[in-house]
């Protein structure tokens, strides 16, 4: 006897198009979704900033802060230009980009190739015209603190500077968090 195949269920059938009048066509939702999008406005585009595909152009350290300029009488008197206002923690930043550029070095606070330890680094920054001598005064403050803070003890910055464990990098994290501290505390 010749097997005839077992009728197929609705329910597996494929479903045809809706009955007119039905679905989201039918009542208009996808017009009135539409008219919705239509309505609003464009969104802006953001100006992305232009990388260079060949690399970054070196910047010097002191590249967000304006130079010392000499008034007419500053000249007039033969006197240096009076220091850019900085803060502690923009002071503590400047040496640490300071340190970048030149190199870092113990037990001289500079030698002939230009680099420095963390006093020279200051004492750089302050020479340059950046702040003042207070505000060294309170960079140092802050570091002593953050040595003393972070398990460091020791009796100067310069003394941490020149243990012979202490890296370059040290001093940089050390800068960092005591312009951050600074940077909090509003000095």
């Amino acid at each position: 006897m010749p097997r005839t195949p077992a009728p197929t269920p609705p329910a597996l059938l494929a479903p045809g198009p809706p009955p007119p009048g039905h679905g989201p066509a039918g009542t208009g939702l996808v017009a009135e979704i539409e008219a919705y999008l239509a309505s609003l406005p464009t969104p802006a585009r953001t100006p992305v900033p232009y990388v260079c595909p060949y690399g970054s152009t070196p910047r010097p350290w002191h590249a967000d802060h304006p130079a010392p300029r000499a008034t007419l009488l500053d000249r007039a008197l033969g006197r240096p230009a009076r220091p850019v206002p900085v803060t502690a923690a923009g002071h503590l930043g400047l040496a640490s980009r300071y340190i970048g550029a030149y190199g870092w070095l113990q037990g001289a606070m500079w030698d002939e190739a230009g680099r420095v330890c963390l006093l020279g680094a200051q004492a750089a920054v302050l020479a340059h015209g950046y702040g003042t001598p207070a505000t060294v005064r309170t960079a140092r403050v802050q570091l002593m603190e953050v040595l003393h803070a972070t398990g460091r003890p020791a009796r100067s910055p310069d003394e941490f500077n020149d243990r012979p464990t202490t890296r370059e990098g040290d001093i940089h994290q050390l800068l960092d968090r005591a312009a951050a501290r600074a940077a909090r505390l509003g000095l």
